[in-house]
């Protein structure tokens, strides 16, 4: 039977590496509460992201929550509906409105052009997405939060590692959040991150992810339970020695599909955002209306044959039933977005991904 192929695959690092730090984690007896491996991947995170300060979390979605808290972000925010669920629900687990923007047709980003329309006296803050490990143009970005004294929060999930011509694409914002999810480039079973622009605020997250607690018997704020336990930040540690290894793996993959994609008629390849360091997170293509079948269609002959892409990101966040019925989530108001979503398939791509593989999704996508 044929083997398969799904649209992304954790990288997992040799099981013999792992078991010192198992038996490690046993001598030590500690098995959360921000233990010793927990700080080991703090610092280890630090030096190879670029940033200076961050908070581990037992995931993505719980630090997106918990950075909403530690800005007191309330009223309405501006973010993008083409993205995983997890963004807008991080706002309405805050008991924030969420206020959907278009999206930029290239990039496929927030488009900095459309958020000051969507300005209103309750907007405090503006939430982008790095999406696919793109950068968001942040120099705009900025300006519009700047001029009209708004907080910005990142969703950084797919953008580890990601860097611009100055450097960490992780130091824009107020805030930038990480995903450590088994799909991703870099994986701690489930994990996440926070990434904080001093040791201020390092301490308030901190504080918000253990309850509120401060030391012992005191508790300060309405904290929550989002602490990464020892084993996750030991996969973590594990896992950071090969990640270089990891995304170069990833990057001939995505050079192979491009070569082999370039002369197929309808088939439009993503291109970079402008990053100087790329990850690789993700190989989207957009099947256009002169592609002889349909977005679907080809979605399906895929699965036919063993191949499980994903229509990443369809349907869009605000076409859920606890979004629609909001004024910025109308169709008429997103068309780029829509027009994406019908047409966005996300290929395979993982560092042991096959390049006879490769070959084969190209071959079944080029022949009609």
């Amino acid at each position: 039977m044929k083997k398969t192929t799904f649209v992304t695959q954790p990288y997992l690092p040799p099981l013999e590496e792992f078991i010192p730090y198992l038996e490690q984690i046993w001598e030590n007896k500690v098995l959360t509460n921000c233990g010793p491996f927990h700080h080991q991947l703090e610092e280890a995170l630090c030096e190879y992201l670029g940033v200076e300060h961050i908070c581990l979390f037992t995931n993505g979605t719980i630090a997106l929550v918990t950075a909403l808290q530690s800005l007191r972000i309330t009223g309405e925010v501006i973010t993008t509906p083409y993205s995983f669920v997890a963004t807008s629900h991080s706002l309405l687990w805050n008991g924030i409105k969420p206020v959907f923007v278009d999206i930029d047709p290239n990039t496929l980003n927030l488009d900095p052009s459309k958020i000051e329309a969507a300005i209103t006296p309750h907007t405090t803050c503006i939430m982008p997405v790095h999406c696919y490990g793109h950068p968001c143009d942040v120099d705009a970005i900025q300006k519009i939060a700047d001029n009209y004294n708004l907080k910005v929060i990142y969703d950084a999930a797919h953008a580890f590692g990601v860097q611009d011509a100055s450097g960490s694409i992780l130091r824009h914002g107020d805030l930038s959040v990480l995903s450590f999810h088994a799909t991703k480039v870099f994986n701690t079973f489930e994990g996440g991150a926070i990434i904080c622009p001093d040791a201020k605020s390092k301490v308030r997250i901190d504080q918000l992810k253990n309850f509120g607690h401060v030391g012992e018997v005191s508790v300060v704020a309405p904290g929550i339970n989002g602490k990464m336990s020892e084993f996750n930040a030991a996969l973590g540690l594990l896992q950071i020695k090969y990640v270089d290894q990891a995304i170069a793996k990833r990057q001939k993959i995505d050079a192979l599909y491009r070569e082999q994609l370039a002369s197929v008629k309808g088939i439009r390849c993503l291109q970079d955002a402008g990053e100087t360091v790329a990850n690789y997170a993700y190989f989207p293509i957009l099947v256009g209306p002169d592609y002889p079948i349909s977005r679907d269609a080809l979605y399906q002959k895929l699965k036919d044959n063993n191949i499980h892409p994903r229509r990443y990101f369809y349907p869009l966040i605000s076409e859920f039933p606890m979004y629609r019925g909001l004024s910025s989530a109308h169709r008429d108001n997103l068309p780029v977005a829509t027009t994406a979503a019908y047409q966005v398939l996300c290929l395979p791509i993982y560092p042991d991904l096959d390049e006879a593989l490769v070959t084969e999704i190209t071959s079944l996508i080029a022949i009609q």
